[in-house]
């Protein structure tokens, strides 16, 4: 129950102050002046105690008993059905003969009020493949080179490093069992999109299972006729997010937002070598150590389907 701050009565001082005048015969006035209230104020309790009992002490809703005022149910379902149709408030209000004031209220009330609202957002369709393998994940994540501390760190705007370049953070993830691994490459052309498939096929080999099919955003370096001519060599089926759809290649985009707030702006590198190296050491981390959410805490590694002998090789 929700009481505004200076409440002098709550459900229990009502009921004693309605059973001191019911039951020990007090008058209305002695039992206001002992609660602090007035007597109109005791008289509504002991009434209503009366009627209800102690449920009857609760507050009630301030919501009127009639509306004679209110829009009709036919006149709301109209504004809805306009609105429905990317109708702007006032054609609304003019073609129904409403003000404006009135269907703002209708369209807020039944959050319509903004255009957005009228496309929701397809629900979330979660889903993970049986066996390690039958799904890889490929992105590319653009990071600027370091060549010293940048402004951010040293918080001097005069040492901005402008025009380092770029470098790529190529990633690849594993659906089932969430083992991740990423590579740093100075472009994201095919051949270094081939450059990385061919690392990324070595490193889940070491754990067991091989590359089945890959999925990948639009990128030209993964439509190339290079990269698409490898994919066949190895008998991997090659499947496409749908464009301007990153939630399609969900796994991925998590990994990379992951490895941005764990390692690449997890603390200051001096220059791009030094955190190319403790990209290494994150990677291990992340497949042997880090729990996940999605693995009910468990390590990716955990589902790699090796035994333990082969694991704790790995892990050394």
């Amino acid at each position: 129950m929700d009481y505004h701050q200076n409440a002098r009565t709550m459900v229990r001082s009502r009921e004693q102050m309605a059973r001191m005048v019911i039951q020990q015969g007090a008058t209305l006035k002695a039992a206001a002046a002992r609660f602090e209230v007035s007597a109109k104020t005791a008289a509504k309790w002991v009434r209503r105690y009366q009627q209800g009992g102690r449920a009857g002490l609760c507050d009630l809703s301030s919501r009127p008993h009639r509306s004679p005022r209110q829009t009709p149910s036919a006149l709301l379902e109209k504004v809805l059905a306009f609105r429905r149709l990317r109708y702007n408030g006032w054609r609304i209000a003019r073609d129904l003969g409403l003000s404006r004031a009135t269907v703002s209220r209708i369209l807020r009330r039944a959050g319509l009020n903004r255009l957005p609202s009228l496309d929701p957002p397809p629900p979330v369709v979660r889903y993970e493949h049986e066996r390690p393998g039958d799904m890889i994940h490929f992105d590319i994540k653009c990071l600027a080179c370091i060549r010293q501390p940048g402004s951010r760190v040293t918080r001097q705007p005069q040492k901005r490093s402008r025009g380092a370049g770029w470098e790529y953070l190529h990633v690849a993830i594993d659906d089932h069992s969430r083992i991740g691994f990423a590579a740093m490459l100075p472009d994201q052309t095919h051949q270094s999109a081939t450059r990385f498939f061919q690392m990324a096929r070595t490193h889940f080999a070491r754990f067991g299972f091989s590359i089945q099919r890959l999925l990948t955003d639009n990128g030209p370096c993964y439509r190339s006729a290079p990269f698409g001519q490898l994919l066949r060599q190895h008998n991997i089926r090659h499947r496409f997010t749908r464009p301007y759809t990153p939630r399609t290649n969900g796994k991925a985009e998590r990994f990379i937002q992951t490895a941005i707030r764990e390692w690449a702006y997890a603390r200051s590198y001096q220059n791009s070598a030094q955190r190319q190296q403790q990209l290494y050491l994150w990677l291990h981390d992340y497949n042997f150590h880090r729990p996940h959410a999605s693995l009910n805490l468990n390590t990716p590694a955990s589902r790699a389907g090796l035994n333990r002998n082969n694991l704790l090789t790995l892990h050394n």
